[in-house]
């Protein structure tokens, strides 16, 4: 190893630094371009990948086709026609009804769909059918049916009616038949149809006429039981009914409270007072006895008690004092029992206020369900009624058309015998079609297969899909793929690993073979891309580690890695490439070295770093560490502390280092090493890596303390040229 790729351990806090993507939410250069012209580059991409489909399809449906004609050729098929006015002209000028009111002008016409269903049934085409078994025996209603057409032209009053057989005489004289018996159905079966219509009417009228008189019946009985005349004028009259009673009640209310106030004060002494104070009888017999005493206190001062005149003065004066109290308590009982009975009629009034509230509430509760009954009398009648006058105004409109001069359908061309086929086994123009078919057939294949493929087609679903920085594009090299591993020297090759996976790979054994080969192919070109996109990732940091998975075995991550490796060597960094899938380890196959020694032994031994780094020859700036001997735990390898130790050293001695590591699907070694470097890079195989593995693998990266730096697609067969060769901004 030289002086100045001399390894130096240093402490692991001092290892990996937080990178940020300079464009992680850019597009790249051209994206825009092939996003617009999906309809044209698109397409053509995918008629391209699925060419050899598209052949199988088209091929096999163009040989049936032509073995369909040779076996099966179509005989010569002649068409006659004739034309028949369907409505007669004075249809519009028959005599309307005057009390109709419906507008003349809007009269319906004739359904033509079904009287196209009447003209095709067995029934109207049974005659027919007897009348043309006497020349043409093979005649029977399925084949008449299937040969015979009617349609209307445009919004016409024309019926074309059209037979195609392969005699062209049989065409006209069956149409002939037919134009007969439809002229005759439209002059007997129409008149028969009125009468049957008038028949019915007729049949009908007494049960309607019926049920309207006893609707009405029914409606007076209800209006005589309930005094209900219409909706609105019983609610109005229970609203004002409603309305005086509570004024009423409110005035009672007064006249008993007062009434119960004078009751309870003629109960106490002041009203005792007060009303024999009002009482001229007590008044009077007062002023007496208050004389009689002002006559004995002026006897008293002259005689004696003993003196007949005070004698006859007390006498007087205690027959009277009897006599008032009897006649104040004979008037206040008069009172109080005028006051009683007035409070007693209050209170009967009151009660029967109440009971009329009562009444009327019941009434206001069924005034919605007699409303309701009402309005459903109302409706049955109205239903009786228009049914009613229905029937009559179609009676006489039918008796009108009864009386009038029916005109019948009119045949304005008749059937004419066909010369010129209108179906011949043209083969030249079958096969025209049958490629058109083909051709289609194909491209709805090849639509399908490429709906159902769950594979990316090329870079740019890839950025679509999981919306990260698309690093880089590398191409596929058929001459590489052909190459075996054991007659590598200086040249690319693909190689298969114990599982069938192809990874694209290098061996070198001088820098100047390598240089060549890079500057002349896509493949190196590619890579150098790649490269120069990973380092223009952050202006302002190095990245100095990097790890590079992918999301299954056998997408080319290994060879991605190698040849990332060369190419960082050949721009003038000192780089370490340490192979970290100690599961299948690959990288000591791509450079052609041995094995022995590895990264498993300096993490379980205590072997110097110096014995394990190998270098390419001539390439003295590119070291590689191999994965050594398979561990039985290589998770618990690559979580240790002497591991983070290791990757802090490394990252400290050299310029990049670049760490290959297992696919992380249910794989934790990925996680493991892309959480102690700068940046993880994934790779995706196009056609041939899962979408659905991919993209669970990106979103388990997103949420994870993983620095995604971006993807890189691996495998493009076409147009290659146009995402290479530009540099992102």
């Amino acid at each position: 190893m030289n002086n100045h790729q001399s390894y130096k351990p240093s402490h692991p806090e001092d290892g990996r630094q937080s990178i940020t993507p300079f464009f992680q939410n850019q597009n790249f250069p051209g994206y825009e371009e092939q996003t617009e012209e999906w309809n044209y580059q698109d397409f053509l991409g995918l008629l391209q990948r699925r060419a050899l489909l598209m052949i199988g399809v088209a091929t096999t449906v163009m040989v049936g086709v032509y073995i369909n004609l040779i076996l099966n050729p179509k005989p010569p098929e002649y068409e006659s026609s004739f034309q028949m006015l369907a409505e007669p002209v004075d249809y519009d000028t028959k005599v309307v009804d005057i009390g109709s009111q419906t507008n003349p002008l809007a009269r319906p016409s004739l359904d033509y769909e079904s009287q196209i269903l009447i003209l095709r049934s067995p029934e109207l085409l049974q005659s027919t059918i007897k009348q043309l078994q006497a020349a043409y025996p093979d005649i029977n209603y399925s084949s008449l049916i299937n040969s015979l057409r009617i349609l209307r032209l445009n919004e016409t009053k024309i019926l074309q009616v059209s037979y195609r057989s392969q005699n062209p005489v049989e065409s006209k004289e069956v149409l002939e038949q037919i134009a007969k018996d439809y002229l005759e159905y439209s002059l007997e079966k129409r008149q028969t149809k009125i009468r049957q219509g008038l028949q019915y009417i007729n049949r009908e009228l007494p049960f309607l006429q019926k049920r309207v008189d006893q609707v009405q019946r029914e409606l007076q009985i209800f209006q005589q039981r309930y005094n209900f005349h219409s909706p609105e004028s019983l609610a109005n009259q229970i609203a004002t009914q409603t309305s005086n009673l509570i004024q009423q009640q409110q005035e009672l209310e007064l006249q008993l409270a007062q009434a119960r106030a004078n009751s309870a004060f003629l109960q106490s002494e002041d009203g005792r007072k007060a009303v024999l104070d009002s009482y001229p009888v007590y008044q009077a017999l007062n002023n007496e006895l208050r004389q009689l005493d002002i006559q004995l206190i002026s006897a008293s001062t002259l005689f004696q008690d003993e003196n007949p005149n005070i004698i006859t003065l007390k006498e007087k004066r205690n027959n009277l004092v009897p006599l008032i109290q009897q006649e104040s308590e004979r008037y206040i009982l008069t009172k109080r029992a005028e006051a009683a009975s007035a409070l007693n009629s209050l209170e009967v009034n009151n009660q029967e206020l109440v009971k009329n509230q009562q009444i009327l509430e019941q009434q206001r509760q069924q005034l919605p369900n007699l409303i309701r009954q009402y309005t459903e009398i109302q409706r049955r009648l109205q239903i009786a009624t228009e049914s009613l006058n229905r029937f009559l105004s179609s009676r006489e409109n039918l008796q009108i058309e009864n009386s009038q001069s029916e005109i019948g359908w009119q045949l304005i061309q008749v059937p004419f015998q066909p010369t010129i086929p209108v179906v011949s086994s043209g083969l030249v123009r079958n096969l025209i079609l049958g490629l058109a078919a083909s051709i289609f057939l194909a491209i709805g294949a090849a639509l399908l297969v490429e709906k159902l493929d769950n594979t990316y087609q090329n870079a740019w679903s890839i950025k679509d899909k999981v919306k990260i920085p698309l690093l880089g594009n590398i191409p596929f090299n058929r001459e590489l793929a052909t190459i075996e591993p054991e007659a590598i020297s200086s040249q690319k090759a693909i190689l298969e690993s114990d599982n069938s996976l192809a990874e694209t790979m290098t061996k070198v054994t001088s820098v100047r073979e390598l240089d060549y080969s890079y500057n002349y192919t896509s493949f190196a070109e590619a890579v150098r891309m790649l490269y120069t996109n990973i380092h223009l990732l952050n202006a302002d940091t190095q990245i100095r580690s990097i790890t590079i998975t992918s999301a299954m075995p056998g997408e080319g991550k290994s060879t991605i890695a190698f040849h990332l490796a060369q190419i960082a060597t050949a721009m003038g960094q000192r780089v370490l490439l340490v192979d970290a899938d100690m599961r299948r380890p690959s990288v000591h196959t791509l450079s052609n070295l041995n094995n022995l020694w590895g990264l498993s032994s300096l993490i379980t031994s205590n072997l110097p770093v110096k014995k394990v780094l190998k270098q390419l020859p001539s390439m003295n700036d590119l070291s590689i560490i191999t994965a050594g001997p398979v561990p039985p735990d290589c998770a618990k390898l690559l979580s240790s502390k002497k591991m983070k130790g290791l990757m802090a050293d490394f990252q400290e001695a050299f310029d990049l280092v670049i760490y290959d590591v297992p696919p992380l699907a249910g794989i934790a070694d990925a996680n493991l090493i892309a959480s102690q470097t700068d940046g993880l890079v994934m790779v995706a195989r196009i056609n041939k890596t899962d979408r659905s593995v991919f993209e669970r693998a990106i979103a388990d990266l997103k949420i994870s303390p993983i620095n995604l730096l971006g993807v890189v697609a691996n495998g493009q067969k076409h147009n290659v040229k146009s995402y290479y060769s530009y540099d992102p901004e």
